[in-house]
């Protein structure tokens, strides 16, 4: 063979089992040979980079199977909220908050700091003094808006959407400042604060470096973002190299004509060297803690009943459409009926391509093995489990009731089911952190506490092998073979033995993408 362009040795290589090699060869961005230090000696020619991985762990590439890296910049702006508790806590941060354009923006704000009271502008506005605010809760579903952002907006009353949304108002029809899903807070996107093009590029080279350093090697990103992504990822190689391997999903909302639907087939076309778009991501319910998760029985406060799509058979429709095109889908669907309903969908369409349900954060017993049977992937985010509480007292498994509440997150029965079980992190909703995906997938936090977690094994599996299957890729990537892709993961344990915490805190020795190293210690 040529010689290759890169050379780790001293490895323990898992595939993602363990192999017994402890050298892998890369040229052109594939994995070219496995074998032990002895062999490496003849891979060797003059321009190849040898790396000494000192008896670290090499993995198959990590892919995070749901993330907004592009999308969620615009999210991930302003105060980080994250931390606050309650309205004292929220009242004090906006105080001290910067301002940008005169605006206040936050982010990553905790359902549960209001209470179970009603959420309200007025809760906020003498910690503004004047100022307008757009605030997002942590869900990245909904928002609060004070008074003056939602005068400077036009938003005055309520308003129909094609798609389940609502400006939440008072009794009277005045708006509270709740925003409730896309359509909803997408009318504050005029007088938001924008940010130029240089800064957009930096921030997102910067977070992709982020990444790669707790072992990502890809992810799959949830949505298109806006301001010609493409564009943006294009003009980024154009210049060097991403740091990460990102397929992309666009979206399809509520109303899409059969043009639309065309328009999204064609743009499966467009790529780069670690870029690609690749499937076509819905919506079939929100959350459950803003009430709009589509549950099939309402929740206490006597929401829920609703889809996303107004008109469910027209989700199934377009998912049809696109089936007959090749095309795959993820559609986001946490409450039961939501969850019932995409695999109804899925039950009526044939031979095809392969579909997957997003984050599945209850379901009966009843639906388990239908993920199995119907070959849909399961793509859920352990570490969503945090905003909860064991003892229940957190708003979702107050709205959702002990019995729901109870099939939190189930991780290891869908496995156990025989389901495809892909992992993500859903960033910026929680860290991007791949070693924190691992290690709450093996201990699962808050309402999911109760049940079992995963093996070490299967959690690397859902993020190596499981995430390539998701996405179509399991011939050439998620494993260490000869013609594989070479994206790697060198931990300095073995994540499939150690403990969660040792594994959360562990440190990556190499990312590898594409060939390429994107990261070492």
């Amino acid at each position: 063979m040529s010689a290759p362009d890169l050379v780790l040795v001293n490895a323990r290589v898992r595939d993602p089992g363990p192999t017994g090699h402890t050298a892998v060869a890369v040229r052109d961005g594939l994995i070219t040979a496995l074998g032990d230090d002895t062999d490496a000696r003849d891979w060797r020619g003059p321009g190849t980079e040898l790396v000494d991985l000192a008896g670290a762990t090499l993995t198959p590439g990590l892919t995070d199977a749901h993330s907004h890296p592009v999308w969620g910049l615009e999210m991930f702006t302003g105060t980080d909220l994250s931390a606050v508790t309650d309205l004292d806590g929220l009242r004090a941060a906006l105080r001290n908050a910067e301002r940008r354009d005169g605006w206040i923006l936050g982010f990553g704000l905790d359902h549960n700091v209001f209470a179970g009271r009603r959420i309200h502008h007025a809760l906020i506005e003498d910690a503004l003094d004047g100022a307008p605010a757009f605030l997002r809760l942590y869900d990245g579903h909904s928002a609060l808006v004070s008074a003056t952002a939602l005068k400077a907006a036009g938003i005055d009353g309520p308003r129909s959407f094609a798609q389940r949304s609502e400006i939440v108002c008072d009794a009277s029809g005045r708006p509270t400042g709740h925003l409730n899903e896309h359509a909803a807070m997408d009318l504050m996107t005029p007088v938001l604060p924008s940010r130029p093009y240089a800064e957009r590029r930096d921030r997102l080279v910067a977070l992709l470096s982020a990444m790669a350093a707790t072992g990502l090697t890809g992810a799959h990103v949830m949505d298109l973002g806006g301001h010609d992504v493409p564009g943006l990822l294009a003009a980024i190689e154009a210049d060097g190299d991403l740091p990460l391997r990102l397929r992309l999903a666009p979206w399809c909302m509520p109303g899409a004509s059969t043009e639309e639907l065309d328009e999204l087939v064609r743009l499966q076309e467009r790529a780069g060297r670690l870029w690609r778009v690749g499937g076509v991501k819905f919506f079939m319910d929100g959350t459950v803690e803003g009430g709009t998760a589509w549950l099939e029985h309402p929740d206490c406060h006597g929401q829920g009943t609703d889809a996303f799509w107004p008109d469910p058979a027209a989700y199934s429709a377009a998912v049809r459409h696109l089936h007959g095109a090749g095309v795959g889908t993820a559609t986001h669907a946490i409450g039961d009926a939501a969850v019932r309903h995409v695999l109804d969908t899925v039950e009526t369409l044939g031979d095809g391509p392969r579909h997957r349900i997003e984050h599945i954060e209850t379901v009966p017993d009843d639906q388990l093995g239908r993920f199995a049977a119907l070959g849909v992937v399961a793509s859920m985010q352990p570490p969503h489990t945090a905003y909860t509480r064991a003892d229940r007292t957190d708003e979702w498994s107050r709205r959702l009731g002990d019995e729901r509440a109870a099939r939190a997150w189930r991780c290891r029965d869908l496995r156990d089911a025989g389901a495809v079980l892909a992992l993500g992190s859903d960033w910026p909703i929680a860290h991007h952190d791949a070693r924190q995906v691992l290690a709450t997938a093996q201990a699962p936090r808050g309402a999911a506490s109760v049940r079992a977690g995963l093996t070490g094994l299967m959690a690397l599996e859902g993020m190596t092998t499981h995430a390539a299957l998701a996405a179509g890729e399991e011939r050439f990537s998620g494993r260490i073979a000869p013609g594989h892709r070479a994206d790697l993961t060198a931990f300095t344990l073995d994540p499939a033995e150690a403990a969660p915490d040792e594994t959360a805190e562990a440190p990556i020795r190499l990312t590898v993408a594409g060939g390429r190293v994107t990261w070492r210690s």
